[in-house]
Formats: structure tokens, sequence, C-alpha cells
């Protein structure tokens, strides 16, 4: 199958590819299982250099890679610059306490000794979005590699030249062949993947609709799945928050990467008796956001990723408008080359209309306007996603009562949501199953095996 990538930007083709055949892609599967072999039986301690030199290849490489993600999905370079950096701080946490989150643990029983140990599953296959194009792979790829297993990535076909570039960046830093491949595949070659004796593990990151359908074939071949779906973040407001602090979050939490974000901030929920003061000065700030060229330094806010994700944003707001929302700012495409949508805010939604209801992936904030602490908490938890969440307040002990009491997977007080390899990161709902980063992160793909020793008679 051919295919084009296209700038977003501009609207117009950067390059064509073919997706490799399937006997190219189960040559690749192939030359990983050999490669698990001599990879698994190395130590830990072993396989940690290659990772401090993953860290520092990433680095060397910073500008070169952040300008491929920005020109394949328009994500704004100075975040794509921040996006390679936490990918390369991510290398040196694990290098740092995988040997913790490793370690044995001895237990307790009724024999002479008993023993839980964490040893690699094989060979994991990842799935990942085009959003993220580096974090996304290496957040999983990173603890997954060092629990001693090897990594297939089939990435999407938006970004081939960062997927590519990855691959290239682990033979940089000297990983043997095969302990990290990419594939430029289609849907079918994946499903021939899972149901390979090749493959031992999925992780997919991405939709709702994508994740179900890998769940359902890694499930039918007994496989381990790892899946990190969408989200529709209720970002809370309660009446005594210090409204110019939650605004500046509510602008980061909403608009980074153009608002095509997981784990952004998608339903802001304000208490009644600040609403007004909230809405007003948010719809300020967003307005003076810079849209625009996303390679110059000082924009923004960038173009959607492509056409149909800006007319998907732009049937969302209609039918917010149809139904009664009002527009505060923004609201509209810009009229100009690429796949641009004015940083937007709504009011006056309720809980029928669609930007409620699904997963605005883009830059509109609808905002939703509740008397008390329980009305917002109902209304966080009255969606099918379950990803992350945050509450603004002055008061720390009250945020973290309404904190407990919502549905996901991660919750903030006085923070935008966001993933830090130091803390589980994964939703519940539809938005997902089992966790990444942090020691339930490096543990996902392992067998979790226990030794027991008695003696004998």
């Amino acid at each position: 199958m051919r295919f084009s990538t296209i700038n977003p930007a501009t609207g117009q083709v950067i390059a064509e590819y073919e997706t490799m055949s399937s006997q190219e892609i189960f040559s690749i599967a192939e030359g990983s299982y050999d490669a698990l072999m001599s990879w698994r039986s190395l130590s830990l301690d072993d396989r940690i250099p290659y990772f401090r030199k993953l860290a520092s290849v990433l680095r060397a490489n910073k500008e070169e890679y952040a300008c491929l993600m920005t020109l394949e999905m328009g994500k704004p370079i100075t975040e794509a610059l921040a996006e390679v950096e936490k990918c390369a701080w991510t290398a040196e946490v694990y290098s740092d306490n995988a040997a913790d989150w490793l370690r044995p643990e001895k237990v307790e029983a009724d024999g002479l000794a008993h023993r839980v140990s964490y040893e690699p599953l094989g060979v994991i296959l990842s799935v990942m979005p085009w959003n993220f194009p580096f974090w996304q792979a290496l957040r999983f790829g990173i603890p997954t590699i060092l629990a001693g297993n090897v990594s297939i990535l089939k990435h999407s076909n938006t970004v081939p030249q960062c997927a590519l570039a990855i691959d290239d960046a682990f033979l940089q830093a000297g990983f043997p062949p095969g302990v990290f491949r990419t594939i430029i595949a289609d849907h079918d070659s994946v499903s021939e993947l899972v149901a390979s004796d090749l493959v031992q593990g999925v992780s997919l990151t991405g939709s709702t609709a994508a994740g179900q359908s890998i769940a359902s074939q890694a499930g039918s071949h007994l496989k381990k799945v790892v899946l990190e779906l969408g989200g529709s973040d209720p970002f809370i407001v309660l009446d005594d928050a210090d409204i110019d602090f939650a605004v500046k979050g509510a602008v980061v939490g909403r608009f980074l990467n153009t608002g095509q974000s997981c784990i952004a901030s998608k339903r802001f929920i304000v208490h009644e008796s600040v609403a007004g003061e909230f809405s007003r000065r948010f719809a300020e700030s967003v307005n003076e956001l810079k849209v625009g060229d996303p390679m110059e330094t000082d924009t923004q806010v960038g173009p959607l990723v492509n056409k149909s994700a800006l007319e998907e944003i732009e049937a969302q707001v209609s039918d917010a408008l149809a139904k009664g929302a009002s527009v505060l700012t923004g609201g509209s495409v810009l009229e100009q080359d690429g796949y641009f949508f004015r940083p937007t805010v709504l009011a006056n939604v309720s809980t029928d209309m669609r930007v409620f209801k699904e997963e605005v992936f883009g830059p509109v904030a609808p905002i939703i306007t509740v008397k008390d602490d329980a009305e917002a908490v109902s209304v966080a938890n009255m969606t099918e996603f379950g990803l992350g969440g945050n509450v603004w307040t002055r008061d720390v002990e009250r945020g973290i009562l309404v904190a407990n009491r919502i549905d996901a997977g991660t919750v903030f007080v006085n923070s935008i949501t966001k993933s830090d390899p130091r803390m589980p990161f994964g939703g519940i709902k539809k938005s997902g199953i089992g966790r990444e980063l942090a020691k339930f992160g490096i543990r996902e793909f392992v067998n979790v095996k226990a030794l027991n020793v008695y003696e004998h008679p």
C-alpha cells in the first residue's frame, strides 16, 4: 500500500511511502525474536548503560527530531523540543530506578524460601499514535526493553520519519540489532503479528475504537495487552480557587499540542460563583494565543493533524452552537493554508452537546457551570472516559477530597494533568487497561514468577 504524508501547516505533500510486505515484516519479527535470546540473558546492570547512551543520542539530535515532529504532525517546535528532552530524562529515570523496581522480593510462606521475580515476556508489539511521536513510543519502549524484552514499533503512518528516526536512535545508542525495530505497516499486517507466536504482548495508545480492536485480537490469542486510550478530562474550578492561577493552568492544559492530547483538560467545570470571572479571563487569555507556523518559536497553537480532524472539530462546535452554547472567543476555521482552527472557548455548555459527551481532540474548551462540589464531581464523572482530571482550590485538603471522588487513573490538585516517569499513568473505563511509567509500567510486560523452595524430607 502506498501512502503520502502531509504537512498540516501547509496542506502540502511531504513524501510518499510504501508499507512493508508481510514477508519483510515477519523477517523483522523473526530477527527480533532471535535478538531476544541474547538481550534477556544480559543482567540489568549490563542493559542500563544502553539507556544512558540513548538519552545522550536523543539530546544530541534534539533539533532534528523536533523538526521531524513539527513537519509531520504540526506540533509547535518549542513543544517538540521539550518532548525529546522528556524522553531523554525518562531514559535516565529508568536507568536510575530499574534495579529497585525490578528487584526480586522475598515472601514469608510455609517453605524454606519464597521469592517473586520479574522476568521478560518476549517480543512486544507497540502500536502508537501521531500526537506525541517520540514520547508515546519511548514511554512504552524504554521500560519494556530495559526489563529484558525486545520491541517492534508500528507507528502511525502520519509520522513515518519520526518512526524511522526512533529506530535509528536505538542503533546510534549501540543497542544490538533487533532489540528495537520499526515497521511501516497496515492494519492487516498488525493483525497477523498479533496472531503470530513471534509476539508475546501488545501495547496500544490510541482511540477507544482502536483499543477495542487490538484488545479483541490480543484476547483471542491470549496475549498480554496494555491500552492507553481516549480521555475527556475534567478541569474543576472550586469557588475558592485563585482565578489567575487556574486560568494559566487552563490555557496550558487545554491548548498544549493544539489540544490534541488524551490528557488535555477537555471539560471545564466551574462553580457558579466564579464562573463569570473565570470564563472572561480564560477567554481573554486564549484570545492572545499566537496561532501560526509551528516552526516559529513564538507560535503557541499550530494546525490540527489533518483535514478530517479539522472537520470533526468544526462539526462538534457547530453542534454545541445549535444546542445553545455561545462563543466567548474563536469558534471557526482560519481561512488560510493548512488545518487551523481558532482557539475556542464555549460557554453555556450542556451535557447533551457533543463537546461534553465526546473526546474533543483540538483547541476547544467548553465551560459547564455547577452549584457546588457534589455537582462538580457528578458532572466530572458523567463520561465514558476515566483517564485524568484536576481540581483547583486554595484549600488543598478540600481539593484532595474532591479528587478522591473523581473516577480516573490520575488526578491532580492545582496542576494540569501530566505524565511523569516516576508516577503510574493510565486510565479506567473506556480510557484503557493497565499502566505505563514508574515501577508499574516496567512490570506490565513481565512474567511475575514465583519461586518456592521446600526442604527435602
